[in-house]
């Protein structure tokens, strides 16, 4: 299978797919997800569909998502920092499978500069 060049809707929706497939079977990230998203399929397509726009409106610029993703993150039961890490690498391990380097770099060093917000929102700030 051909790498993809460019971005677009279709992929987004395939990287939505490959990623949360990781997340589900991850024995870390599962504990958090999978309590905050449900257990049924039906809940985890409504969450890559939700998460989907988010990365649409991120990369392409589609005024297409009305969510507040660091709020969501701020009302989850506390997790290890560590579980960023994971995080991204399962999501650069999933770029890598739709994406061709240059555009996959480009997509992680969004992910990585939104995950260190987060970081920084949830462990150093205080906030929650």
């Amino acid at each position: 299978m051909a790498l993809e060049k460019e971005i677009n809707q279709e992929n987004i929706a395939k990287l939505m797919d490959i990623f949360y497939a990781k997340v589900r079977k991850d024995p870390q990230l599962s504990t958090v997800f999978i309590p905050a998203v449900g257990e049924d399929n039906e809940s985890w397509e409504k969450h890559k569909e939700k998460i989907g726009r988010f990365w649409r409106q991120m990369l392409l610029g589609e005024p297409v998502f009305d969510g507040q993703p660091l709020k969501k993150h701020l009302e989850l039961p506390p997790f290890p920092r560590e579980f960023f890490s994971t995080w991204l690498q399962l999501f650069e391990d999933s770029l890598k499978m739709i994406y061709e380097e240059n555009v996959a770099s480009s997509i992680l060093m969004r992910a990585q500069m939104i995950a260190q917000r987060f970081q920084v929102a949830i462990y150093d700030m205080q906030i929650h």
